[in-house]
Formats: C-alpha cells, sequence, structure tokens
C-alpha cells in the first residue's frame, strides 16, 4: 500500500507506467546491498519520462534511474535516505533507425547492448562496445556509465561511440539531440555532459551511436607470458606490427585460472598454470590473414623472451572458447568471494611497478590471494583481494577498508585512476572526495546545481550528499 505522498505522486503520473515494487528493482549483481522504493515506474516513450520528470520535482521526490541493472558501485539502487521512484528503462527498447551508409543506429535507452550489436550485425556493421554483461546491461546505462570493455583500446569507451542524445533533464525539458554528424562545433557539448554522470544530471533515454565495418580478418591467440613487464613490452610490438589492428589486449594472473579450475572447472584451459598469459585479438583488413599475422608475432615474441608459449585460435569456435574463460573469471571471482574489489586504471609505463609494489605491500598486511586481471591494452586493471585458502572473507572485515584505502593511494600516486570504467555510484563517492581534485570538484557540484537545484537526480550519486540532495518524505511540497 502506498503512503500518501506516494499516492499524490502517483496520481500525477501518466496512466500505465506504474510497476510492482519488487526485489529485481531493488537488487545489485553481488547483491551485497539492497535499495528502497516508494514507486517503480516504466515509461513507454520520453514524453512519458518528461512527465514523470516533471512530476516527481513538482513532489520533491528523489529519481534514481534503473537500465539493465548491472552497474557494481551501487548506482541504481538507493539503499538510504527518502524513498525515491525508480524509473526503469525497460520499455523503451526500440530500434530507431539504422543508416548502414552512415555507420549509424539510433537506439532507445532500454535496448540491451547485445541487442543494439544484434541490430548492428544484421546490417553488416559492428557496434563495437563488448562487455561481458552485455545480454542485460542497456544501451543507456552504459552511456551514462561511460562503459568501457574488452574494445577500448581500438575503439574507445562508450563516449567514443556516440554521436548523439536525447535526454530529460531535471525540470522536465527534453534534450533533442539525437545528431548524426562527426562534427558539430555549435557550443557546450551536452552529450559528453550527460555521458558518464550516472544519471545525476538528467535521464537518457535515446542515443545515436557509431558503427563500424567489422573487420574481415580476425585472430585470437592465448599467450604465456614471463610476467606484466614482459606483457607490456609484447603489446607495444604487437601495436607496431598490427598497424593498428589490436582490438583487445587482455591480462589474466595464474590465480584467475586457478580460481576457474576450482569453481569452474569445465570451463576449458588452453594455458593450465600459466602464472601470467594474456589474451590478444587482432582484426586486421582483407588480404592480411590473422592467423599468420599472430604467428609471425608469437615467433618473434618468443625470440625475445617476451613469451612461452601459446596458443593461436584454429576456428571461431576455439576464438569464442577463449573469450569464454576470460567473460568468466569475474563470476569465478564472485564465487570465491572477494575480501575487497578494486576498478583502477594506470599509464601502462607504471603497470609493472605497481602490480609489484602492491602485491609486495599487501603480503605485509596479511594472508590473501590477489587476483589481477583486465583490459592491459588501455592500462585498466581489476586488482581484487581474496580470502587465503582456509579463511573467510569475515576474517578480514577489520583490515577491508584500509587495504583498498592503500590500493587506491598507491595507485594515485602514479597517476592513476579508482574508477576506471565501473563510475563511482554511491559506493564510491568518498574516494572521490579524498582524491578528485578540488577545482574539478567544485565545477561539478556547480554544474549539479545548476542543472538540478532541487537534487532529484540520482541522489547521493556520484558527489556526496553535499552537492543536493532530495527533500525529505515530508517535504512541503511532496502533497
Amino acid at each position: 500500500m502506498l503512503n500518501p505522498a506516494d499516492d499524490a505522486l502517483a496520481a500525477r503520473l501518466p496512466k500505465g507506467v506504474l510497476r510492482p515494487i519488487t526485489p529485481a528493482y531493488l537488487e545489485e549483481p553481488r547483491r551485497r546491498l539492497t535499495g528502497q522504493a516508494g514507486l517503480v515506474a516504466a515509461p513507454r516513450n520520453v514524453d512519458e519520462v518528461a512527465a514523470i520528470v516533471r512530476a516527481c520535482a513538482k513532489a520533491r521526490v528523489g529519481i534514481v534511474p534503473r537500465g539493465g541493472g548491472t552497474g557494481l558501485v551501487w548506482g541504481q539502487i538507493l539503499p538510504q535516505g527518502p524513498a525515491p521512484l525508480i524509473l526503469s528503462l525497460e520499455r523503451m527498447t526500440a530500434l530507431r533507425g539504422l543508416w548502414p551508409e552512415e555507420n549509424v543506429l539510433i537506439a532507445e535507452a532500454g535496448m540491451t547492448l547485445q541487442a543494439v550489436r544484434d541490430a548492428a550485425d544484421a546490417a553488416g556493421r559492428l557496434f563495437p562496445l563488448s562487455l561481458a554483461s552485455q545480454g542485460t546491461a542497456a544501451i543507456g546505462g552504459c552511456l551514462s556509465t561511460n562503459a568501457g570493455g574488452v574494445t577500448a583500446l581500438r575503439y574507445g569507451t562508450a563516449r567514443a561511440l556516440c554521436l548523439g542524445i536525447e535526454a530529460v533533464l531535471p525540470d522536465g525539458r527534453v534534450v533533442h539531440d539525437l545528431k548524426r554528424l562527426r562534427k558539430d562545433n555549435t557550443g557546450y557539448d551536452l552529450r559528453d555532459l550527460l555521458i558518464g554522470a550516472e544519471g545525476t544530471l538528467g535521464i537518457i533515454t535515446a542515443v545515436s551511436l557509431r558503427l563500424v565495418v567489422p573487420p574481415p580478418n580476425i585472430g585470437v591467440a592465448m599467450l604465456q607470458v614471463p610476467g606484466p613487464e614482459a606483457a607490456l613490452t609484447l603489446l607495444s610490438l604487437a601495436e607496431g606490427r598490427m598497424a593498428g589492428g589490436v582490438t583487445a589486449f587482455e591480462l589474466i594472473a595464474g590465480q584467475s585460472l586457478a580460481f576457474l579450475a576450482e569453481v569452474l572447472p569445465d570451463i576449458r584451459q588452453p594455458l593450465p598454470g600459466a602464472p601470467w598469459s594474456v589474451l590478444i585479438e587482432v582484426g586486421l583488413p582483407e588480404g592480411l590473414p590473422a592467423a599468420a599475422a599472430l604467428e609471425g608475432l608469437l615467433g618473434d615474441a618468443m625470440e625475445r623472451g617476451l613469451v612461452l608459449g601459446g596458443v593461436i585460435a584454429q576456428s571461431g569456435q576455439q576464438a569464442a572458447d577463449f573469450w569464454h574463460l576470460r567473460e568468466h573469471i569475474p563470476e569465478a571471482n564472485r564465487l570465491i568471494g572477494a575480501i575487497a574489489s578494486h576498478d583502477i586504471s594506470l599509464p601502462l609505463s607504471e603497470i609493472a611497478g605497481f602490480i609489484r609494489d602492491a602485491g609486495a605491500a599487501l603480503a605485509a598486511r596479511g594472508d590473501m590471494r590477489v587476483n589481477c586481471f583486465g583490459h592491459l591494452g588501455d592500462g585498466n586493471l581489476h586488482y581484487n583481494l581474496f580470502p587465503a585458502r582456509g579463511r573467510v572473507r569475515g576474517d578480514y572485515d577489520a583490515l577491508r577498508g584500509d587495504l583498498s584505502d592503500l590500493i587506491h593511494e598507491m595507485v594515485v600516486a602514479r597517476g592513476g585512476s579508482f574508477s576506471a570504467e565501473h563510475g563511482v555510484g554511491r559506493l564510491k563517492t568518498g574516494e572521490l572526495d579524498r582524491w578528485g581534485d578540488p577545482a574539478r570538484l567544485a565545477a561539478m557540484r556547480a554544474i549539479k546545481t545548476a542543472l538540478d537545484p532541487l537534487g532529484i537526480m540520482n541522489p547521493g550519486a556520484v558527489l556526496s550528499a553535499t552537492a543536493g540532495q532530495a527533500a525529505p518524505a515530508d517535504g512541503p511540497d511532496r502533497s
């Protein structure tokens, strides 16, 4: 049953948009926190989104936008404070247009990333953003968090793949900016402002996306390397030999393979027990066989001592199996149960030193296992800590905060970031307050105040509460 304030708000909403509040709307993937909601609304079009936002602004009710719900930093749930309206984009899934000759696709924000990729593929094109969660992740959420994924090395993050945006601002006005242009110098770029804002400045309702012609020759290999420093040298060698054709370059620690063997033993491992390995994918033009290029790279790298051995995929299925292994590392991590997880990025030249020094610093703090893996090609690592064998996560409760502080301090000291691709959400607002540049934070708060003076857009996400919050449930305008 709704409380009187929510009942009054519900009466202002477009007919047919309300949904029952089920657990699915209140969960995050790791199930470490549960959100709350006064109402759940699922609009069918941008006009209904605008009407919902106007009603919430009048009632001083916070809005938490929700796409596929796959975010890992709690941006899609509000666990405390006045109960918000959850605005789900689940019904806005239309493909509004596709122009293969222009390499452009326009999709509504609730369309899944996989559906976007499938639509592009059906037209002989590729939308290159690729995530393990792409079957569930919504394209609006991908833009709202500026998702990265495995192909950012070659194609950039979600931001680089977006040409235009349709969005609803905090006062209910609609920004109609679904341009299909590569060049448009007409003032402030609201598109780039909304991308990565995690729903704190407005709600993305549709996006114009850049497609590419898929490379005709694709090759995939898993190569064992002596360590991270050799992997970085191999990356440089590969990029020189492939002339921009390296699509992905993933670092995989031996601990990743050990966890897979322990909890997902059915996953085939081409290099079982390798202390360090890389997964490389290249996409080359017509007339340049990718397998042959990888064979040449392997031979050259082995002569230089950069590679100890490897397997080059001989079929599409074998290549898919290699990626299947990589994409299940996070699932193995979840089954093991991490003490703390870190989504970090570093300048490439700092990565090997960080891995060495962080390992030594953690060893001095206690007995634990480290799983370091991720998108080495763009400097993004997932540096996760796990209990030693025979111990459980709870044994490390007193250390957890100090361990994350240690990792983030070492990252920032080397010119890196504590949030590479997952965003800030509500989980990392304290880190942003601590490590963010003061002038940059002041500008962000000024923008937030200017666009969202009532603080109703995803309150408490990205910027800590001092940036403005939705009014309390008994606020004067909630009736």
